[in-house]
């Protein structure tokens, strides 16, 4: 039986326009939260070819019985889903289930949809300008497709309710140990009572703009990963930024902006300085005109 989607709902028609220019068919991952459950809702009301995959990270008690339930709402909605369990690897818990969680995703060969939403994306951009890296997320990169970018949290939280839906609502997103969720709840609203307005529109238009520029530059440049400082120091600073954070995240390193500019200045401010200490306990050394990691 289809499910009965309401004819007035304001927050849950953003959100189905926002799925419409996206082409499946594509892998959701649900988490069972507001935006992973208004995106898979959103994309079965508007008849997209897509099935959810919840990836249970096992890493707090209930973890299966959540997934379960986030399963059984997306087949309510007419969809597919599966439930994948993982195990997360050691370092970083927040980075570790992130790669464990693409990892499974993109295993079905097929686009996998995320719920960011424009909130995130602010988020994105003020946690990248504190690492001296300000970036943003684009709409698609590779296979990862974010079509909420333009979407409010406000209305993919509106949309559940609209829908009679109760949402998961993740601990460690009220734990303000993680600094993302400090941002989001300290940092954020105060900037809004300086501005007198909501910064997350321009926060989130600004990240959007850097991403493009990012995407251009790919796009026009040779952008391959190199250790030779000789190629390095001829390229342009951006260009050269940025084949440097590929190198480094090829080798499972996470890019942070001082630990790259460090880097950087052992190819073009060159004077014999000892290794650079970047993330998961190894260092970056110049030995004979090319940059290895230790």
């Amino acid at each position: 039986m289809q499910p009965f989607w309401p004819r007035r709902s304001r927050h849950f028609l953003a959100c189905r326009r926002a799925v419409r220019p996206f082409d499946a068919p594509a892998v959701i991952g649900l988490s069972g939260g507001p935006d992973s459950l208004a995106l898979a809702a959103a994309a079965a009301a508007e008849g997209k070819d897509v099935r959810c995959v919840v990836v249970d990270h096992g890493l707090q008690p209930g973890s299966a019985q959540v997934a379960g339930q986030a399963a059984r709402a997306a087949r309510g909605f007419g969809l597919r889903a599966d439930v994948a369990r993982v195990e997360v690897g050691a370092g970083n818990l927040e980075a570790a289930a992130r790669e464990a969680r693409y990892a499974t995703l993109l295993s079905y060969g097929e686009d996998v949809w995320v719920a960011h939403t424009a909130d995130d994306q602010a988020e994105t951009l003020v946690l990248g300008a504190l690492r001296g890296n300000p970036s943003g997320m684009s709409p698609r990169n590779g296979r990862v497709v974010r079509p909420f970018l333009g979407v409010r949290r406000a209305d993919t939280v509106g949309a559940c309710e609209e829908l009679g839906l109760e949402p998961w609502h993740d601990p460690m997103n009220a734990d303000p140990a993680f600094r993302r969720v400090a941002v989001r709840r300290q940092v954020l609203p105060l900037l809004s009572e300086l501005l007198g307005g909501d910064a997350v529109p321009a926060l989130a238009a600004t990240a959007d703009r850097i991403a493009a520029d990012q995407a251009l530059i790919a796009s026009l440049t040779d952008l391959t990963p190199t250790t030779s400082c000789a190629q390095l120091r001829a390229d342009a600073g951006p260009v050269r930024r940025r084949r440097l954070a590929a190198w480094l995240l090829g080798e499972g390193v996470p890019v942070q902006g001082d630990q790259l500019a460090a880097v950087e200045a052992l190819v073009v401010d060159w004077h014999g300085q000892g290794p650079v200490a970047v993330a998961g306990g190894r260092k970056v050394v110049r030995d004979g005109g090319t940059l290895a990691l230790t």
